[in-house]
């Protein structure tokens, strides 16, 4: 799945789901929108330095699944995968406008959870380790 990444003063391996709906909970993504969504969604992938891991469509809600350097706030980065996407859908299929009013596709909420490869014990015992190893 995902691997340990690098910048230049940075190892990590920070993995972000997030799930976020149309507004109103329209079920506005059918086969054309789907398809133009996946190829944004990676066009702002590439351009941030994201790595997407899994990504799906529904016809009422996307889950993104991304792993992102550590100078990105899990806020910004979805900030950026809706707002770029949001835009470009509203100019490319103005019949959307006739579904969602107010100018905006998606809806301000959104859920994120983070993942990594390892767990919340090993972690706690890693530290715990280190802190008996000091003493």
């Amino acid at each position: 799945m995902s691997s340990i990444n690098h910048t230049r003063h940075s190892t990590y391996n920070i993995n972000y789901h997030f799930v976020w709906i149309p507004k109103y909970r329209k079920k506005i993504i059918s086969r054309p929108i789907k398809f133009r969504i996946k190829e944004l969604f990676f066009e702002i992938a590439s351009a941030c330095d994201f790595e997407i891991l899994a990504l799906e469509t529904m016809p009422d809600h996307i889950h993104l699944f991304v792993s992102a350097p550590p100078r990105w706030a899990p806020a910004d980065i979805v900030k950026m995968f809706k707002g770029i996407s949001g835009t470009k859908l509203f100019t490319e299929y103005p019949e959307l406008r006739d579904e969602i009013r107010k100018g905006k596709v998606w809806s301000r909420s959104y859920y994120v959870g983070t993942a990594g490869r390892v767990t919340e014990a090993t972690i706690k015992r890693y530290i715990d380790e280190q802190t008996a190893r000091s003493l």
